[in-house]
C-alpha cells in the first residue's frame, strides 16, 4: 500500500490521517459556528489535521420536501466565517460548472458529490481551480473504476485528488463497502477517505426519505483504519433526531471523540506494520 503522509491544501500541509468532519448542511450560521468552534477545540487539542465540511446546497434530495440549504452565497459567507475565526480549511461541494469559481474564492477543498463523478466536465472544472479535490465515489462505481476518475482530474490540473469512499448499492436501498477500495485507490497516488457515516445509509430507505443505520460506524470506521485508509468522513450532529439532513446516519457530535480515542490507535498501528506486498 501507499500510505500518505501528507496532503496539500493551499497555503498549508497536513499530515496524515486526513479527518473532514462537519455538519450534513448549513441549517443556521448560529448553530455551524457552534459546531465549528466544538470541532476546533478537538482537533487542537488532539493535533488532527481537520477539514470543516457543511453542503451549502443539497441537490439531491429524496423527496421535493426536504431542506436543501442556504444557498451558494449564504453558504460560503458562514463557511468564509469558519475559516477566520477558527483557522480551519474548509470544504464543501458544487453541483454545477457555474459554481465553482465562486466556491474556489472561499473553499480550501472542493467536493463533487458521488452522484456527480462520472460528470467530467465538472471534474474537468473544479481540477482547473487550484484547490485540492474531493471526489465522492459514486455508488454505481467499483474499486476498479476509480483510476480513470483520478486520471480526468489530473489530466486537468489538479495536484492534490482524494477519492471518498462512501459505500457502492447492493439491491435496494443498501450500500456496501469493499475495501479493496483502499489500496487500488492509492496504487494510483490519490489519497482514500472513508466516509463511514453516508456508508450506513440506507437511500430511500424511511418512506420516501433517506434512513440509516448508525450503529453500525464505528465497526466500519474501525475495518477502515485497519485496511489502511488515509483519512475518514463523519457528519456530525449536536442532536441527530432534530438535523434538518441525514440524521439517521449523522454520528451524534458527543460520540466524536471516543470514537477518535479507538481509531486513532489503529491508524498509528498500520502505519508501523512492514510492506506484505503478494503476487
Amino acid at each position: 500500500m501507499r500510505l500518505r503522509t501528507t496532503f496539500q491544501l493551499p497555503g498549508r500541509e497536513l499530515r496524515a490521517p486526513l479527518y473532514f468532519i462537519g455538519p450534513d448542511v448549513i441549517e443556521s450560521r448560529d448553530g455551524t459556528l457552534e459546531i465549528a468552534d466544538r470541532l476546533a477545540r478537538i482537533a487542537r487539542a488532539r493535533g488532527l489535521s481537520l477539514v470543516f465540511k457543511a453542503s451549502y446546497e443539497k441537490a439531491n434530495r429524496s423527496s421535493a420536501d426536504s431542506y436543501r440549504g442556504p444557498g451558494i452565497d449564504e453558504g460560503l459567507s458562514v463557511l468564509a466565517e469558519v475559516k477566520e475565526r477558527f483557522d480551519l480549511p474548509v470544504m464543501s461541494d458544487v453541483h454545477g460548472i457555474e459554481q465553482v469559481a465562486a466556491a474556489a474564492r472561499v473553499l480550501d477543498v472542493i467536493q463533487i458529490p458521488a452522484f456527480l463523478s462520472r460528470q467530467n466536465a465538472l471534474l474537468e472544472a473544479v481540477a482547473r481551480c487550484g484547490r485540492a479535490v474531493n471526489l465522492k465515489k459514486g455508488q454505481f462505481l467499483s474499486p476498479w473504476d476509480v483510476p480513470s476518475r483520478v486520471d480526468v482530474l489530473r489530466s486537468a490540473g489538479a495536484s492534490e485528488v482524494l477519492i471518498t469512499e462512501r459505500g457502492v448499492s447492493f439491491g435496494y436501498q443498501r450500500l456496501i463497502n469493499d475495501f479493496r477500495v483502499v489500496p487500488v485507490t492509492q496504487a494510483t497516488g490519490a489519497g482514500l477517505i472513508f466516509d463511514a457515516t453516508h456508508s450506513v445509509q440506507t437511500p430511500g430507505g424511511a418512506a420516501g426519505h433517506s434512513g440509516g443505520e448508525r450503529p453500525f460506524i464505528p465497526v466500519l470506521a474501525r475495518a477502515a483504519a485497519a485496511a489502511g485508509a488515509d483519512g475518514f468522513f463523519f457528519e456530525v450532529h449536536p442532536d441527530p433526531s432534530r438535523a434538518l439532513c441525514d440524521g439517521p446516519n449523522a454520528l451524534p457530535l458527543d460520540t466524536l471523540e471516543p470514537l477518535l480515542d479507538q481509531l486513532e490507535p489503529l491508524t498509528r498501528l498500520v502505519r508501523e506494520l512492514p510492506d506484505l506486498e503478494l503476487e
